[in-house]
């Protein structure tokens, strides 16, 4: 390829509105440019990159036997009301409607559709395990399209879906994906954690995600140092710890005018955060729900709602926190309180505390959890913070950010008893196919390479996703070193390399940042060294490391770098 004949919008000025690494580099090195929030066009170059991620995506599904296949976009709403996600996906959910007036949405998932397919084809246990795969474009309407690429509201994904006969055989199952899965990311040379995670709209019963290590990225997670634990933050649990440090106060009612918030309370009282309870009103599923935790703790919500097994779960509005414990936002207390309370594990050592007294302008303090709160159900509702201990070993654990690369779940029988899809077993009985199903992002994993190697020059790509192998620089454009350069660009070609030639007539300067920029492992110059001595200059991208030799030296030197780098 020559290089001014590559659509290559190339620019050297920083884009106003990216807000990551990764996203600048991008649009610098004319990969990618943005159509509208959230959406965006891959140009050639970096198109040419999600290709390779999409082959070696490709290669290790079909090495376990997975078999491609590729579903529709525009997706009909009967199966999504079979299982009950046309309402509850959300409001991520794009819907729409034909000139017929029937309601469609655009997939950002396809367990409905694939079990619809499977359930219609699929009718003996002597066709199982199966496993069906696709490469496809999902939509969601991101309420906040976010990092680029990253999060955004029309990406390409790998989603598999597995089709078993017993919970054995698809534990069986689901490690041969567990594992191609670290190959596949393995292979991009990533840096990376796998965490227990919650299965969230998805549903199912075991999850996991892969984290790339970054210093952006949505998913919150913690890992402890000393024994591996990791779990993302919806998922995550710590050590209980008993903390009756207190003796029981006497329970007074105390005027705290206006004093709606945590701090404001800690500091007219002059108490520690943790000595506050904090009474959060939710309603699930029409119901209102009192919840507990500590002053120095978060909801947990995806915990919440996995425990109390709502469908939909919301926090009550100020009308609702008025008609339930008639008092208005910020008073709100366990104490008189007629409704269901669900409590934080921490919150049953509360001694001598402070809590909302359902009156405006009022709180209790020397409140006692055992002595003066009637609390139905206790359970871990907490959102779990660095330097929490570690449940499986007692260790503080840190709190990290990354960037969520793929998703494995199992699904067991969620979707197939929902929508009817039987197998016939080895007795003759129908049963509901075990299911799991496993994304990758594939933009993610070219975002998360960006992230973890660049430089203030530009890109450094790893060997699965390098655009090109090596570009010839001539130094000009008019003269015997220019022809020197095509020589050797159609040389280097023959043997099978990636080859660019740079025969742009501009500055030697702007020729190196360019190619450094887009990132390009190796660079060949043709330039006074080639002339004086006749030696041709190869300039490592990775480490600017400098090499000199001769015409008849290149391949050789190609083929040991550029197979192991």
């Amino acid at each position: 390829m020559y290089l001014s004949k590559l659509f290559l919008p190339i620019i050297r000025e920083e884009p106003k509105d990216a807000e990551t690494i990764s996203h600048k580099l991008m649009i610098k090195a004319g990969l990618i440019r943005q159509i509208s929030s959230g959406i965006y066009t891959f140009l050639p170059l970096g198109f040419k990159i999600l290709k390779k991620v999409e082959n070696v995506i490709r290669e290790e599904m079909n090495n376990i036997g997975a078999q491609e296949l590729l579903m529709p976009a525009l997706l009909p709403r009967e199966p999504w009301d079979e299982t009950g996600r046309w309402d509850l996906y959300g409001d991520e959910l794009f819907k729409l409607k034909d000139r017929r007036e029937r309601d469609f949405c655009l997939g950002p998932t396809h367990e409905e559709i694939i079990t619809m397919i499977v359930k219609n084809t699929i009718k003996s246990y002597k066709n199982l395990p199966l496993l069906l795969y696709q490469i496809q474009t999902k939509y969601r309407d991101e309420i906040r399209p976010r990092f680029g690429i990253i999060r955004s509201r029309e990406f390409l994904m790998k989603d598999l879906y597995s089709f078993d006969e017993s919970w054995e055989s698809l534990d069986e199952t689901y490690k041969k994906i567990f594992e191609a899965y670290k190959k596949i990311f393995d292979r991009f040379d990533l840096k990376y954690y796998i965490v227990e995670a919650d299965s969230g709209a998805i549903g199912g019963k075991i999850s996991h995600e892969f984290v790339a290590e970054s210093e952006i990225g949505e998913c919150e997670f913690v890992i402890c140092p000393n024994c591996g634990y990791a779990a993302n933050i919806e998922a995550a649990k710590c050590k209980e710890i008993e903390e009756n440090i207190l003796d029981d106060g006497e329970l007074t009612l105390i005027h705290t005018p206006d004093m709606k918030k945590v701090e404001e309370v800690k500091n007219f009282l002059n108490v520690n955060e943790d000595r506050l309870l904090k009474s959060i009103l939710y309603i699930a599923d029409d119901e209102p729900i009192l919840v507990l935790v500590r002053g120095d703790d978060e909801v947990n919500e995806i915990k919440l709602k996995n425990y109390l097994k709502a469908k939909n779960l919301r926090l009550a509005d100020e009308n609702e926190i008025e008609k339930y414990t008639e008092a208005p936002l910020g008073f709100a207390g366990p104490i008189g309180f007629k409704g269901k309370i669900i409590g934080d594990l921490r919150t049953k050592y509360l001694k001598n505390g402070v809590c909302g007294a359902n009156k405006k302008d009022y709180h209790y303090k020397g409140v006692s959890f055992e002595r003066d709160l009637k609390v139905d159900e206790i359970t871990d509702l907490r959102k779990v913070k660095d330097k929490d201990l570690c449940p499986k070993c007692g260790e503080k654990m840190n709190m990290k950010i990354g960037i969520e690369l793929g998703h494995t779940f199992q699904l067991g029988t969620k979707y197939s008893e929902s929508m009817s899809a039987f197998f016939q077993d080895s007795n003759g009985e129908l049963k509901p196919f075990i299911m799991g199903c496993y994304g990758i992002g594939l933009g993610r994993i070219i975002a998360a390479t960006i992230e973890q190697n660049n430089d203030t020059k530009g890109i450094i790509w790893t060997k699965s996703l390098r655009p090109y192998d090596v570009i010839i620089i001539p130094v000009s454009v008019d003269d015997e070193i220019y022809k020197k350069g095509k020589e050797l660009y159609n040389k280097i070609k023959s043997f099978g390399y990636d080859v660019v030639f740079e025969d742009r007539d501009i500055s030697p300067g702007e020729k190196f940042k360019d190619a450094d920029l887009i990132g390009i492992p190796y660079k060949l110059i043709l330039g006074k060294t080639f002339i004086n001595e006749g030696l041709i200059e190869v300039k490592r991208r990775r480490d600017d490391k400098v090499f000199k030799m001769r015409e008849e030296e290149i391949i050789n030197f190609l083929k040991g770098e550029l197979n192991e780098s």
